[in-house]
């Protein structure tokens, strides 16, 4: 893996206009925004303000491409596209990385994993491309044979987060082009930068004009994509509360939705467990890109005779990651992303102080000598089920453990709250991690292990955590329609009306 450590005479602020219909574009109005980096305060890029008007280009543009061939294109042609994609992504990573990381602030290190990943993407998609499937019915009588087939769903407007902007783009685009849809894609206003360069490479790649349109800007873009008539489908990654703005607005078209939400994960750490695996585990889940990540592990359940041990062994393993400047190679994490979200985190840990909870490390910013925002690793203990630290998604690097007694107490707390994302358990009973796994109400339960990911297998939630499965072979079905088609086998001699049949002339 690359090493190489940047500094801010490495950075040029970057203007970078939209992609409509294979073309860089402009909007309208000429107005412009731009983004400073969170962990530095610099700027770094800028951005046209897309409008109404802009959603409007954009759509026409994809209909178009799906309607001019782009719909009835090969598995096997879609699938050379995507692949080419996948080696561009690899040819031009660092470039990528460095943009994610001065715009979000995440570690440098990370930046270019979540770049390899983006690549694997890509080229699952490819090979998802050449097996669409269907089913065929010939037991229905002998003069029908019936037949299901995948169809593309049309224009799907995708609208992305800021904490992992170009690998989330890459869990919905290159699996709805395979299934042959167009897009219209609006990326975070805070971190729009990998998102345009990989439309960027899409076009260099060979895609035809329109069949992927980028617009830049803030929520004005993102509501109007949501509310676009000529708009299928709306794909969409973020808080809960506005993934149900989004389904109320797509819902008065009776659009479909896919909608990957928010999370309130628990590990559950038995008596048992791999202490040493399970405190790594529980420092890496809660401070991963400064836990900024719907999968954040942010609930450690832990058996009460383990609890206070487990506490002071993650605040020890704590103190030695490496907080500070995300441009350096040996930096684990780097700042959050804004002053917004910096704000709620001091709300929650002020609330978690007033409720009771005990904290044992960090509750206050952390001085690094940049003028970031960076937040001290942070862990409650004797932290109740009730508590807004163990029942909100934080987004930030804040650790809350609550102690259990029974294993049936334990899968009760983790289904404590209205989220359903993500859970796990930490045994070595298999029977503890059977039952676990069964009862976690979650769309991914980790057994001795946390947050691994793989293209090969879907992602998404239960209850307030999301609608739909992104990845796997099961990502195609999001963005299909299914249609029947029934034949008649022979000439066909029922007659509804029991009558001579008129006679030809």
């Amino acid at each position: 893996m690359e090493t190489k450590n940047y500094t801010l005479d490495d950075v040029e602020p970057t203007y970078r206009p939209m992609i409509i219909d294979g073309e860089d574009a402009q909007t309208r109005s000429g107005e412009t925004f731009t983004r400073l980096s969170p962990a530095h305060e610099i700027e770094v890029s800028s951005y046209p303000q897309g409008t109404q008007e802009d959603v409007d280009r954009a759509v026409t543009a994809a209909r178009q491409a799906l309607d001019r061939g782009w719909r009835q294109s090969t598995g096997s042609e879609r699938s050379k596209l995507l692949l080419k994609v996948a080696d561009l992504v690899r040819r031009d990573a660092e470039a990528l990385a460095l943009a994610e990381t001065l715009e979000t602030g995440k570690p440098i290190t990370q930046s270019r994993s979540e770049v390899a990943g983006t690549a694997e993407l890509w080229e699952y998609a490819a090979s998802l491309a050449r097996n669409t499937q269907g089913d065929a019915h010939n037991a229905l009588g002998r003069d029908t044979l019936a037949m299901v087939v995948h169809e593309p769903i049309g224009v799907v407007g995708m609208i992305t987060p800021w904490n992992f902007p170009l690998l989330i783009i890459s869990q919905k685009l290159p699996f709805a082009l395979a299934a042959g849809n167009t897009a219209v894609v609006k990326p975070s206003e805070s971190t729009s930068a990998t998102t345009v360069m990989l439309g960027q490479l899409i076009r260099e790649a060979g895609f035809p004009a329109g069949v992927v349109n980028i617009v830049t800007g803030d929520r004005v873009v993102g509501a109007a994509i949501a509310e676009h008539p000529g708009i299928d489908m709306i794909s969409f990654t973020g808080s809960t509360g506005v993934g149900k703005g989004i389904a109320s607005a797509a819902g008065r078209d009776l659009k479909k939705v896919e909608l990957e939400l928010g999370g309130k994960n628990p590990q559950i750490i038995t008596a048992n467990a791999d202490f040493t695996a399970a405190v790594d585990a529980g420092v890496f889940g809660g401070y991963f890109n400064v836990g900024q990540c719907c999968n954040s592990g942010s609930r450690l359940i832990v058996h009460r005779s383990i609890a206070d041990e487990f506490a002071a062994a993650v605040v020890e393993r704590a103190k030695h990651m490496r907080v500070g400047d995300p441009l350096k190679a040996d930096t684990l994490v780097g700042s959050l992303v804004n002053d917004a979200q910096l704000a709620v985190v001091e709300r929650y840990v002020a609330e978690g102080r007033d409720a009771g909870a005990r904290l044992l490390t960090g509750g206050d910013r952390l001085e690094t000598g940049l003028n970031g925002r960076f937040y001290q690793p942070t862990v409650f203990a004797d932290v109740t089920a009730r508590m807004s630290i163990a029942t909100d998604e934080i987004f930030g690097p804040v650790l809350s453990v609550l102690p259990y007694e029974t294993l049936e107490e334990a899968i009760g707390i983790a289904n404590s709250t209205s989220f359903g994302l993500s859970a796990g358990i930490w045994s070595n009973d298999i029977n503890e991690a059977l039952t676990a796994a069964r009862d976690l109400r979650a769309g991914t339960v980790w057994v001795n292990r946390w947050m691994d990911g793989y293209p090969e297998v879907p992602f998404g939630g239960y209850g307030h955590s999301g609608i739909g499965r992104e990845l796997g072979r099961q990502a195609l079905d999001e963005f299909s329609e299914l249609k029947t088609i029934q034949l008649q086998v022979g000439i066909r001699e029922n007659r509804w009306v029991d009558a001579p049949d008129a006679p030809r002339r």
